[in-house]
């Protein structure tokens, strides 16, 4: 598959969509492969935001295909929603299932044990003072970074995607997005923006989930790190921003 052809595919009709999927959903391999051919800018979209990772973009092209064609294949036509919508969550956990995975052998002898150093730490310091540490508190103790901290953290951390296989139906992956109850109207746009806080950098993340998964205050997620509460506001603000057009993409 070609990039360039994402300049010249004419864009299909919600209603051409639905067809070509119900035709290649039968095994007309033609309609599949007109959705794929139309669907190219759609890849591309995706990949751009994966440019900078130091991956070569005809390969994060090739991936994000991939993903297509799995969209097409498991997309229910019952939903009364757009193909895309489905499509790209798709397309983005499988380019950054191979960015995990690559990564995971890349990750560095040193940092992964820092990590495990930051994990006895941690215990240490839980039972030293009846609580658990903060960032910042480990950052001291071992006289590096509070970045370095929640990097290595991340490093060492199991990976955990909507995408990855929860169960083997007779050869057949069964995903947790397949999990996902149908009763949910809102499970796409969920999908969407679990995908878009997984791109966020380490620091960022930590930042939404104390901010809207403990309901921490500015303040305290600012003790967390060992910043400035003006820092934190800063750095939310940014991140809703950016989050903000990544899902309105």
């Amino acid at each position: 598959m070609d990039m360039k052809q994402s300049k010249t595919s004419k864009q299909l009709t919600d209603e051409e969509v639905k067809r070509y999927l119900r035709q290649s959903q039968e095994g007309d391999q033609q309609a599949k492969d007109i959705l794929v051919e139309r669907n190219v800018r759609l890849v591309w979209s995706v990949v751009q935001r994966f440019i900078n990772r130091g991956y070569d973009p005809d390969d994060l092209f090739q991936i994000g295909c991939i993903g297509l064609l799995k969209s097409i294949d498991k997309f229910d036509l019952s939903y009364d929603v757009r193909f895309s919508t489905y499509a790209v969550p798709m397309i983005i956990g499988e380019i950054q299932r191979f960015i995990r995975d690559d990564g995971s052998i890349k990750v560095s002898r040193s940092l992964k044990e820092i990590g495990h150093k930051i994990r006895r730490k941690r215990d240490e310091l839980s039972k030293k003072f009846g609580r658990s540490p903060t960032v910042s508190e480990i950052a001291s103790e071992l006289d590096i970074t509070v970045e370095e901290v929640v990097h290595a953290q991340e490093a060492i951390r199991a990976p955990h995607s909507i995408h990855e296989t929860v169960y083997e139906n007779d050869g057949d992956p069964i995903t947790l997005l397949d999990q996902i109850s149908e009763t949910d109207t809102n499970w796409f746009d969920k999908i969407t923006l679990q995908e878009t806080i997984s791109e966020l950098d380490s620091r960022e993340r930590l930042i939404v989930y104390l901010r809207y998964y403990q309901d921490q205050t500015q303040s305290e997620v600012a003790k967390r790190l060992g910043i400035s509460q003006v820092q934190v506001s800063r750095l939310e603000k940014k991140i809703l921003a950016w989050m903000k057009n990544q899902i309105s993409v």
